[in-house]
Order: structure tokens, then sequence, then C-alpha cells
């Protein structure tokens, strides 16, 4: 190719055509993306959350939807002042702004009071590893019971005045009484007593082994 028909070329129409057309298309390829990224992660929306703490769960999913947000129940709670179902916390906290379709995290009211397993501490643990466990546990305990027994060792639970054993469930609304020991012996325990042999003797003794018997006779004198 001789350098005129080169220059020929490169000063084409045809050439510079499909140039500019790559251009264009390269141009509107990058319009088109940072737009359409703007239209898909909402850019510049700013969407300030409703408080719908203490409201219905029902009225919360209705405002929270009509803001174009989600609603997603992450956990319950209990309160006894609050009716069932109804929300008691909210994440993120009302104020903040987010963009729409956000989801937001509530806790619900339960609808009955929860329930506690009493753990495996009767007479098999003392007074302090019992109440550390219990307490620990969520229960709430009232001043120990002493009964008679051996000293700080835990004799039973009490709930509501009823004995209670191991894997029974009982509200975490109700208090706990421990039974322990007071280091006394309970009066009506049964206790079997050996008799002690009776003393021997040293005289009875020889006289037993020996088997002899002390015979004798009247001896009379001559008559006169």
């Amino acid at each position: 190719m001789n350098p005129s028909e080169f220059i020929r070329k490169f000063t084409s129409r045809y050439l510079w055509g499909n140039v500019c057309a790559m251009v264009i298309v390269v141009v509107l390829a990058c319009v088109g993306v940072k737009f359409g990224l703007d239209i898909y992660t909402h850019h510049g929306e700013s969407i300030p959350i409703p408080d719908v703490r203490h409201k219905s769960f029902a009225d919360a999913e209705y405002l929270l939807n009509e803001a174009g947000l989600q609603v997603v129940v992450s956990d319950t709670g209990y309160v006894r002042s609050l009716p069932p179902d109804c929300i008691l916390e909210q994440s993120p906290m009302p104020g903040e702004r987010v963009k729409s379709g956000h989801i937001v995290y509530v806790i619900v009211n339960a609808s009955h009071t929860p329930t506690l397993t009493i753990p495996d501490v009767i007479d098999n643990s003392s007074l302090r590893e019992a109440m550390a466990k219990l307490s620990a546990m969520g229960f709430k305990l009232t001043q120990p019971q002493y009964v008679d027994g051996e000293k700080d060792w835990v004799y039973g639970i009490l709930v509501k005045g009823r004995h209670v054993v191991a894997g029974d469930k009982v509200s975490v609304d109700d208090y706990v009484t421990i039974q322990v020991g007071n280091g006394q012996r309970d009066s009506t325990e049964d206790i079997d007593y050996i008799d002690a042999p009776e003393p021997v003797h040293d005289d009875d003794e020889f006289t037993e082994e020996s088997g002899d018997v002390d015979e004798f006779h009247e001896v009379h004198g001559p008559e006169e």
C-alpha cells in the first residue's frame, strides 16, 4: 500500500463513521450504567423510619410498607404491661434515614408468659451453687426456707407453695423458694440402735467354763 492509498483510507467517511458510532455507543453505555445504578440503588433517596414501638404488629407493618420499607420479626419478648403482639423494639431506630426497600427488624411482645425449666439442683448442690444457677437463668428468688437437715444443702424447691422437681416449667413471674438444711437432724428420722452386751463377771465366767457344781452333805456328830 502506497502512502496515497493509506491517506485516502484514513480520511474516508466510512472509517470515521465507524469510529464515531463506537464512541457514541460507549458514551451511551456509560450514561446508561450510571443512571441504571442510581435507579437500582435509589441514589439520593432518603426515607425517615417511622416510630412503630408499642403499636400492634399489623399497624406497624402497614406504616412501614406505606413508607416503602419492609418489616421482619427478629425476636419475641415479654412485657406484662403491654398487650400481646405489640412492637417492643425496632432496628434501625425511629428517625434514621434509609433507602427504599430497607428492612426494619422488630421485637414483638409474646402472647403468653414465658416459662423457665427447673434445673437439677435439688439434693445435688449447696445453697450458694443453687442460688447462683437459678439467678443466672432468670428465676426470681425469695429468702430460703430452712428445714432440718445438713447445713446449707438444698432439699427442695417451692413455687406457689408446691414442690417442683428438675424439668418442671414455671412462669418467669413466679417466685422460687429454696428449701435448705439448717444443720440439725430431723427429729422424726428413724435411728437403729444396737443393744450393748451385758457385762460378764469373772466368777460367773469360771463357773460356766468349768461346769463344776459345789455339792455338800450335812454331817452329824455321834449321838450321846
